[in-house]
């Protein structure tokens, strides 16, 4: 009882110097000055860059140490265990019946294609900056704190939505095991609007039991996702053995029924499918051997997911008509039609097991996000709390699981499937784009010409990409702009190629052909963006404009007085640095280094 109660007086201690300690916020005459100073503290925070050491460093200010308990084994484990949930057993047969028919193992390829791309991004980030931050933290150190912080709120509600989107699926597969209807489970409320007026109380208990698992222990957390993800791999097997059983070529006639445009259309939904990989770059900080582990286990992981989930895409377009394909739980009622009613069970089963793994997963990367990003006070340090005997992120934890929980409640999948995919690949291209430019500048190491040619052609990389895209939403049939931003893209990654040294060379473990795969990450991650739906980029400007509003009022001085703070002392002293036309970087010493 008495860990118990300490545990409850920690969560839910909520005093104003847990949330706002700093100079700015000590009295309401600091505070109209500090925003009477944002321009200028503006200014500051966009062209500061944090270095790799200072992300290392602000770890003390969690008060206790995460636990370095996780090998290679773990982490490929983790992977498999974050990725492989709702996206394969639900998203695969609601865009094979609205979107892309039999050919949605190629939406499969294209998804997986630019998810690896970001996983070597990722990868080598991780190894370099092994903390809980992940891209919040990559981000700080390349593209400075503003970038940052816009992309950490975007990282959050990536988390958030796309744990209430399995939990919400979770009900739905669950229905199906007892042999309900999907929707058994659900409430419908009419006073509420479309879309938010099923409420899923299945799924907020479902939250809240692994809030408490994720709470108690990485180790163990790790332990049951091993369990789980193993039966998750059996039945998977199952499905696909059993499913080509029962398969008929014809079911893959036509192959392309809605043309390419349909393909990646699905290809922007079916990102969701490859979401959590980054949540293993958050357990870099408890992992044993950084350089060793980490690029095996992300890169091996995504592997092994790409290839089950097209072997899985193809057995479900064989085993029937990809238009009578149940949108809900489609493999559990392919199963039924072909006359096996009996392994709808095992599927459901086996899809609750994923499902499980990929809610704990995500509970545990998203609360390490969190915690390294109260770290630097743009959130409140009382998140950043971690407990001195389970080694785990307590708060965040708590707070994050409770988020997922409520939109769970009220939202349904697709709203919530398509606005997790636009913030995830505004990440993705945003954690590409950092790759680029830690590789091709370094402050008093890259000459300024070569530093403007850098820029010149970073700008002419992200206007193609975007043209790119743009045209694809637009346009129905035409061709033309193709032919045109394309080859400019190419000239311009061309560009790096030759004509800019790198400047950084990674330590441990790099990408691979640089700069064209990470430029080529940023352009398909745009295009991607240009197939999604109006309504959810409407969802993800207002989301961003809220964050700009917190920034201004409130993360923009806490972070500023927070940092000027450490600047003063020792310990932080050529830790962070700025520079009035690109930020500088970490890499290398500036003049006011050397003096």
């Amino acid at each position: 009882m008495g860990r118990e109660s300490e545990l409850r007086r920690r969560i839910c201690s909520r005093t104003k110097e847990d949330f706002l300690p700093e100079e700015s916020f000590k009295s309401w005459e600091n505070y109209v000055k500090a925003l009477k100073q944002t321009p200028s503290r503006l200014m500051d925070r966009v062209l500061t860059r944090s270095k790799d050491e200072a992300e290392v460093e602000v770890k003390s200010r969690s008060q206790h140490e995460m636990k370095k308990t996780l090998s290679w084994w773990d982490l490929i484990w983790f992977g498999m265990g974050a990725v492989i949930g709702a996206g394969i057993f639900v998203l695969t047969g609601l865009e094979a019946s609205q979107d892309a028919g039999p050919a949605v193992v190629l939406s499969y390829v294209v998804s997986g294609v630019s998810a690896l791309l970001s996983v070597f991004c990722y990868t080598e980030f991780a190894v370099e900056i092994p903390v809980a931050g992940g891209s919040f933290a990559y981000l700080r150190v390349e593209l400075g704190d503003f970038v940052a912080f816009i992309a950490a709120g975007n990282i959050l509600l990536e988390y958030v939505i796309g744990g209430a989107a399995v939990a919400r699926s979770w009900t739905s597969y669950f229905a199906t095991l007892l042999n309900y209807q999907p929707d058994k489970f659900l409430i419908k409320v009419n006073t509420l609007a479309d879309g938010y007026n099923q409420l899923d109380p299945l799924a907020v208990g479902v939250c809240i039991i692994i809030c408490f698992i994720a709470i108690l222990s990485t180790k163990g957390s790790s332990r049951l996702n091993y369990v789980a993800s193993i039966i998750h791999i059996i039945v998977i097997f199952f499905i696909i053995i059993c499913g080509l059983i029962k398969s008929d070529t014809k079911n893959y006639t036509p192959f392309t029924p809605f043309g390419a445009r349909g393909i990646f259309k699905a290809s922007a939904v079916l990102f969701f499918a490859y979401v959590g990989f980054d949540a293993v770059s958050t357990m870099a900080e408890e992992t044993k051997d950084p350089g060793r582990d980490i690029p095996i286990g992300l890169v091996g992981s995504m592997v092994i997911t790409t290839t089950l989930y097209c072997l899985l895409a193809i057995t479900l377009c064989l085993m029937q008509p990809y238009q009578n394909i149940d949108p809900h739980a489609p493999f559990s009622v392919a199963f039924k039609n072909v006359g096996w009613s009996w392994a709808q069970y095992i599927v459901a089963a086996g899809a609750l097991k994923g499902m499980t793994s990929v809610l704990l997963v995500s509970a545990v990367g998203q609360a390490r996000y969190l915690t390294h990003i109260a770290r630097t006070h743009m959130m409140p340090p009382w998140f950043s709390y971690v407990d001195g005997k389970t080694g785990t992120p307590v708060n965040a934890t708590a707070v994050m699981t409770a988020a997922t929980a409520i939109i769970a409640f009220f939202t349904k999948l697709d709203i919530l499937s398509n606005l997790l995919s636009i913030s995830t690949l505004f990440i993705f291209m945003l954690v590409a784009l950092a790759l680029l430019v830690r590789r091709y500048y370094v402050s008093g190491v890259t000459t300024n010409a070569n530093r403007n040619k850098l820029i010149a052609c970073l700008l002419v990389i992200l206007a193609s990409s975007a043209a790119t895209a743009a045209y694809w939403g637009l346009s129905d049939k035409g061709w033309i702009v193709y032919c045109i931003t394309v080859p400019i893209w190419f000239l311009a990654t061309l560009g790096i190629w030759l004509f800019v040294p790198q400047a950084h060379d990674p330590k441990l473990w790099g990408v691979p052909l640089v700069p064209w795969l990470p430029s080529a990450s940023i352009a398909i991650n745009i295009f991607l963006l240009g197939s999604i739906d109006k309504d959810s980029f409407i969802r993800f400007a207002a989301w961003t404009g809220f964050l700009l509003v917190y920034y201004i009022f409130f993360g923009l001085h806490a972070s500023y007085d927070t940092a000027k703070e450490f600047e003063k002392s020792k310990e932080w002293k050529n830790l962070e640095d700025g520079n009035g036309t690109l930020p500088t970087s970490k890499n290398a010493p500036t003049k006011s280094d050397n003096n």
